[in-house]
C-alpha cells in the first residue's frame, strides 16, 4: 500500500508545472494558497492549474478547504511525510542513518503537530511600497517563515518595477529562502474577485524618502512600517549589499515582533496601534549570520 501511494506521488511530481506547485506550497505549510496567487506566481494558465492540482490532490500531496469565497490549496503533511520515509527508509539501503542530514524525520513529526490547525484563523498580509522590488519581497518572505502557520504573506507596489532586484534575490538566497515564484505586481491584483482576502496591510516606504506610498482603500488593519530603500543606494557592491542587509534586518526585527501579538483578540484600532509601534522599533543591532531559520 505504501509502495502504491509512492509511485503514485512520484508520478504526480513528474511534471514541471505540478513540481513548481509543489515546490511552492511545501515552504508555506499549513498555510494556504488560492489558486489565483498560485497561477500569478508561477504564470500558468488557470485552466491548467486547476487540473494539476487535482492531481496532486490525488496523490495525496496537496490538501484544499474552502474559505469564504476562495478556494486554498496547501502542501499535505502526512502525504509528505509517507513519501520523505520511504525515499530514506527503503533508497538508504537499509540505513535511514545515512540520510539523517537530509531530515529528521522525529523532528518533522513534532513540528507537524505543533502547526496551527487548518480549521483555526490564518491571517493575510499584504506588504506594500513602491517598486515592489525590494522591501516588500523581503518582508513577504520573512513573514512566510517566521509566522508559520498563523500567517500567510503577499507583497506588491503601487508602481511596480517589473522585476524583483537582483541583490534582494541574493540576500534571500543567502539566508536560505526558497527564491522561485517571487515576482513584482501591482496591488491592483489584489483588489480582484479571485485575489486572497487581505486582513492587515503594512506599507514599507519611507516617508523621508518622500516616496509615494501606496494607501490601500477598504476595510484591512493598515499600519506604516519605514524602511529606507535598498534599491535606490547608487554605490559599490559591498555598500549595496549593506544597505539590503540593514533592510533585511529591521523587517526581520519587526515581524518577529509581529507574529508575538495575539492578533485573534486585538480589535482593529488597537491591532493597529500595536503595529505601528512596532514599526518604530530600534534599529541598532547588525544583521546577525544565518537570522534567518531554515525554511
Amino acid at each position: 500500500m505504501l509502495e502504491q501511494h509512492v509511485i503514485k506521488a512520484l508520478g504526480a511530481l513528474a511534471q514541471a508545472h505540478r513540481l513548481r506547485v509543489f515546490r511552492l506550497l511545501v515552504p508555506v505549510a499549513p498555510n494556504g494558497i488560492a489558486a489565483g496567487e498560485i497561477a500569478a506566481r508561477l504564470g500558468i494558465p488557470p485552466s491548467s492549474l486547476s487540473f494539476h492540482l487535482a492531481q496532486l490532490e490525488a496523490a495525496g500531496l496537496v490538501r484544499s478547504w474552502r474559505r469564504q469565497r476562495h478556494v486554498l490549496y496547501a502542501a499535505e503533511p502526512a502525504g509528505v511525510r509517507l513519501l520523505l520515509r520511504y525515499l530514506l527508509a527503503e533508497c538508504c539501503g537499509g540505513r535511514p542513518e545515512l540520510c539523517s542530514g537530509l531530515l529528521d524525520v522525529d523532528e518533522a513529526d513534532d513540528v507537524v503537530e505543533r502547526e496551527t490547525s487548518m480549521n483555526e484563523t490564518v491571517h493575510n498580509v499584504l506588504f506594500l511600497c513602491t517598486g515592489n522590488s525590494a522591501r516588500s519581497i523581503i518582508a513577504e518572505c520573512i513573514l512566510n517563515r517566521v509566522g508559520r502557520g498563523r500567517f500567510n504573506a503577499f507583497s506588491a507596489g503601487s508602481v511596480p518595477k517589473g522585476e524583483v532586484h537582483a541583490d534582494a534575490i541574493a540576500l534571500l538566497r543567502s539566508q536560505n529562502f526558497t527564491t522561485e515564484g517571487l515576482r513584482s505586481k501591482s496591488w491592483d491584483e489584489f483588489a480582484r474577485a479571485d485575489a486572497p482576502p487581505i486582513d492587515v496591510v503594512i506599507t514599507v516606504c519611507e516617508q523621508a524618502a518622500q516616496e509615494t506610498c501606496p494607501v490601500w482603500p477598504g476595510g484591512p488593519v493598515c499600519a506604516h512600517w519605514g524602511v529606507p530603500d535598498p534599491a535606490a543606494v547608487d554605490g559599490s557592491d559591498a555598500e549595496r549589499q549593506s544597505a539590503f542587509a540593514d533592510a533585511y534586518r529591521r523587517l526581520h526585527r519587526r515581524i518577529e515582533s509581529f507574529v508575538k501579538l495575539p492578533v485573534d483578540r486585538l480589535d482593529g484600532p488597537h491591532l493597529e496601534r500595536e503595529l505601528d509601534a512596532i514599526g518604530t522599533i530600534a534599529d541598532g543591532a547588525e544583521l546577525e549570520r544565518g537570522a534567518g531559520s531554515r525554511p
